[in-house]
């Protein structure tokens, strides 16, 4: 039997002298249990928002993404399609052009950026998916029509009435503007729009959808390409099939993953997640100090075990890991208790969606997202437990070995 380790859970648990000393022992289970218990609920909270608005942005970003290292467009004939269709994983290749352009509608103007996408589009995105008004049509029956972001749309009021096109302006690639009719200097194409999608603000706000030939057309190219946008099989690492990718391709192509086309994204979303832990266990540090006053007050309330304890032949070393324990098992109690409870309550909200977001409705989302990490919860445990050692450690080491 561990000696220290029985007489700290005797202490736990049995009616002390003081009242007060079971008063304070049970704030200090309980505010360890509000702290982890919060903790483990708002990461959740977070990893849900995390995991909804990468699922968002996965709708548009590609898997794989070939760009040039220097320069605008390129021939699709020089990556090689046939090679990289070839590597394991490969699932799809959609080639793209982009290219900012004005547009406008009735007499609103707006600077957007005019994406054309091939019929592979759909198979390397989701973005026909995220459809919010109309539908995803970019043909039909010989006739271009465009898609736009619900920010694109909202800015230029833009209704799928198919009485007023969309005007879309951009500068000749080619010659001298003639400063008698600066008009002449762009190219007007005119389309309908067939529908909105809703994706996240940043795109929204950007990109309107053609037929990438219509592009070329607009842009006086033949067939060149922006991008490459390559879909991968689900499962299959991605910087592996990168690796492949790269290994097949010239040097003056360069290729991400969806990690490294939002990597400040990424970062920033991680960065806020740490700020929140951080936060919050600065807030469940301040909530340990009640274990220190706990234990202080016990160390006093048991003078008279001390001495008998000493009489039995404890040693001060002894004597201090049964304090040590005592605030050890304090932690523990209020950590288990925390976790149980935080766990419970982001379960129920997982499966039951029973807080509503302010303004549901008008969002993607009707509640708040939830998703439960294995990894969070050991981690917020382990810090929890190392709080509750150091907040014990004080006052046992004032322990006088007199005492």
């Amino acid at each position: 039997m561990n000696f220290p380790l029985y007489i700290a859970k005797r202490y736990l648990l049995a009616k002390k002298k003081q009242n007060a000393i079971n008063i304070i022992s049970a704030i200090a289970v309980g505010g360890v249990m509000v702290g982890t218990m919060a903790l483990v609920i708002v990461l959740s909270v977070f990893n849900g928002f995390d995991k909804v608005i990468k699922s968002l942005i996965n709708s548009f970003d590609p898997d794989l993404k070939i760009t040039l290292v220097e320069g605008k467009v390129f021939d699709p004939a020089l990556a090689q399609k046939e090679k990289i269709l070839a590597i394991p994983g490969v699932l799809d290749i959609s080639e793209v052009l982009e290219e900012n352009a004005l547009l406008r509608y009735d007499q609103r103007q707006y600077i957007a950026t005019m994406k054309g996408v091939d019929d592979r589009f759909v198979h390397t995105s989701g973005v026909d998916s995220m459809i919010v008004d109309g539908d995803f049509i970019l043909e039909k029956e010989g006739r271009p029509f465009t898609v736009v972001g619900q920010g694109v749309a909202y800015s230029l009021r833009v209704g799928l009435n198919f009485v007023n096109p969309l005007i879309i302006y951009v500068p000749e690639r080619i010659g001298k503007i003639n400063m008698a009719n600066p008009t002449g200097a762009f190219r007007k194409f005119a389309v309908y729009p067939s529908g909105v999608f809703g994706i996240e603000q940043e795109y929204d706000a950007k990109y309107i959808l053609l037929p990438i030939n219509n592009v070329r057309e607009i842009l006086s190219y033949t067939n060149e390409v922006s991008a490459l946008e390559i879909k991968l099989n689900d499962g299959v690492d991605e910087e592996q099939v990168q690796a492949q990718v790269k290994s097949v391709l010239p040097e003056i192509f360069d290729v991400k993953t969806r990690y490294q086309q939002n990597e400040m994204f990424y970062r920033i979303m991680r960065s806020e997640k740490w700020a929140i832990f951080m936060i919050l266990t600065l807030i469940l540090f301040v909530a340990s100090f009640n274990i220190v006053g706990s234990l202080s007050m016990l160390i006093i309330d048991k003078q008279d075990d001390i001495i008998s304890l000493r009489n039995l032949g404890a040693d001060s070393a002894t004597i201090k890991r049964i304090f040590l324990l005592e605030g050890w098992l304090i932690s523990l109690t209020g950590s288990f208790l925390g976790i149980i409870a935080g766990t419970g309550i982001a379960w129920i909200q997982e499966k039951f969606e029973i807080i509503s977001l302010a303004g549901s409705g008008s969002f993607v989302l009707d509640s708040y997202p939830v998703d439960i990490q294995v990894g969070d919860i050991l981690l917020i445990w382990l810090v929890v437990v190392l709080i509750g050692f150091l907040a014990a450690l004080y006052p046992v080491r004032k322990l006088s070995p007199k005492q």
